[in-house]
C-alpha cells in the first residue's frame, strides 16, 4: 500500500516564494530600496504588478532582469508587463526594455495641481533650450527623490536625456540640491551638508559635474513659491566636455531668468 504522502502532487521549488523577490522564509527586503516596495495587500496580481513598477523606478530594464529581481517566472512577468503596457502604466524603449509609462505622469498631474507647472513650463523650457542649445528639465520633489515632469532634449550631438517620469536622486545633481536648498523646514536630507545648501541659497543656483552620471554637467535654479520654498527646479544639462568644469559661469543667469519667468507666470497668478 503506498504511503499517503507519496500520492500528494509534487512541486518544484527554486527557494523563492512564488511571486516574491526574496527567498521563502527570509526577511522582507524592498525591491528597490524604498519602504513601499515590499508591501503586500493579499491581492496577488496587484502586488506583483506594483512590484514590477517599483523595479522600473530607476530606469528601463529588460524582461530577464525584471523576472530575476521580482522572483516571478518570465511568462508571468511578461504577461503582467504587457497588461500594464496596455493601460499606459508601462512602456518600452528603443531597445525593447520595459520602462514606466506616460499614464503614470498623467495621473500624477491630476493628483497634484502643482504638477500643472509642466504645461505652463513648455514655452519657458523651449526658450531656455534655444538659448543654451542643451537639454532642459523641470523637476519636482517626490518623497526622497526628484521627478522629471517636463523635458526638452538638445536633439543633436552629445546630450543628456532625462525622460519625463524619471525618478532621480535628490542628493546628487544640481536639480536635486536646488529642491533641497529651498525646501520647507524639516525636509532636508542628511546626505547633503547644510553648509553646501546654504551656499546654494546664497548664490541662487546650483551646479554639478559628474555627480549623478559620469561626464554630465548641469546648472539648476528654483521656481519659487510666494513663501520662498521651491515648487520646482529648472535644470540645463549636457556633456561636461562641452559645459566645462564650471558650468554655472556660463549658464546660471539664463537658468535663473527662466525659473523666475515660470514662477511669475504660474505661481503668482
Amino acid at each position: 500500500m503506498p504511503n499517503a504522502s507519496s500520492s500528494r502532487p509534487t512541486t518544484r521549488s527554486s527557494g523563492r516564494c512564488r511571486w516574491s523577490a526574496r527567498p521563502c522564509g527570509s526577511p522582507s527586503a524592498p525591491a528597490n530600496g524604498g519602504p513601499a516596495a515590499n508591501r503586500t495587500t493579499g491581492v496577488g496580481v496587484l502586488d506583483r504588478s506594483v512590484a514590477l513598477l517599483n523595479l522600473l523606478a530607476d530606469g528601463p530594464r529588460p524582461l530577464r532582469w525584471l523576472s530575476d529581481r521580482s522572483g516571478l517566472p518570465r511568462p508571468t512577468a511578461h504577461r503582467l508587463l504587457v497588461a500594464l503596457e496596455a493601460h499606459g502604466l508601462v512602456g518600452r524603449d528603443s531597445a525593447g526594455s520595459f520602462r514606466l509609462g506616460p499614464r503614470l505622469t498623467e495621473l500624477a498631474f491630476r493628483a497634484d495641481p502643482a504638477l500643472d507647472l509642466a504645461t505652463v513650463a513648455t514655452p519657458v523650457l523651449a526658450r531656455l533650450h534655444d538659448a543654451t542649445g542643451e537639454s532642459v528639465q523641470l523637476y519636482v520633489r517626490s518623497g526622497d527623490k526628484r521627478l522629471c515632469i517636463a523635458a526638452r532634449d538638445s536633439g543633436t550631438g552629445l546630450r543628456d536625456s532625462v525622460p519625463v517620469g524619471a525618478l532621480l536622486p535628490l542628493a546628487a545633481g544640481s536639480g536635486g540640491k536646488v529642491l533641497l536648498a529651498w525646501s520647507a523646514p524639516g525636509e532636508h536630507v542628511d546626505a547633503v551638508p547644510p553648509e553646501e545648501l546654504t551656499a546654494i541659497r546664497s548664490r541662487g543656483w546650483a551646479a554639478s559635474v559628474a555627480e549623478r552620471e559620469p561626464g554630465v554637467a548641469s546648472v539648476s535654479a528654483p521656481v519659487l513659491r510666494p513663501d520662498g520654498t521651491a515648487a520646482a527646479a529648472i535644470c540645463v544639462s549636457g556633456p561636461a566636455s562641452r559645459l566645462g568644469q564650471a558650468p554655472g559661469r556660463r549658464l546660471s543667469a539664463l537658468v535663473i531668468a527662466a525659473a523666475a519667468e515660470l514662477a511669475a507666470s504660474s505661481l503668482t497668478r
